[in-house]
C-alpha cells in the first residue's frame, strides 16, 4: 500500500491550503498531524464510499475531508488556518471505517508527511 501526500506549504493565518493524498488502492483514508514536541493527533477520516467521515473537534468547522475515488485521492481542505495548525500532516489508511478510529495504532498504512506552516 502506498500513500502519497502533497499540498503542504507556508500560509498566513486565516489562509487556506488543500492537502491531497493519492493511494495505491481503495481504503478508508484520513489525516493525522504532529506538531513539534507533541504527539501525533487525529485530524479527519473518510469512508471508502465517502458517505461517512469524522473530523477532530479541534478543526471542526474549518477543515473538511473529501475523496475522489476515480483518482484514488483524498483531500483535506483547511480553511481559517491558525498558527497552532502548524504541523507535519500524515496521510493514513485502513481497511474498514469506524467513527471511533482516532488512534495512531488504528491505522495500518501511513504516507510520508507534508509540512504545513501557518505564520501569524
Amino acid at each position: 500500500v502506498q500513500l502519497q501526500a502533497s499540498g503542504g506549504g507556508l500560509v498566513q493565518a486565516g489562509g487556506s491550503l488543500r492537502l491531497s493524498c493519492v493511494a495505491s488502492g481503495r481504503y478508508v483514508m484520513g489525516w493525522f498531524r504532529q506538531a513539534p514536541g507533541k504527539e501525533r493527533e487525529f485530524v479527519a477520516a473518510i469512508s471508502i464510499s465517502g458517505g461517512s467521515f469524522h473530523i477532530a473537534d479541534s478543526v471542526k468547522g474549518r477543515f473538511t475531508i473529501s475523496r475522489d475515488n476515480a483518482k484514488y485521492t483524498a483531500y483535506l481542505q483547511m480553511n481559517a488556518l491558525k498558527p497552532e495548525d502548524t504541523a507535519v500532516y500524515f496521510c493514513v489508511g485502513r481497511k474498514f471505517y469506524s467513527d471511533d478510529a482516532v488512534r495512531v495504532d488504528e491505522y495500518d498504512y501511513w504516507g510520508q508527511g507534508t509540512q504545513v506552516t501557518v505564520s501569524s
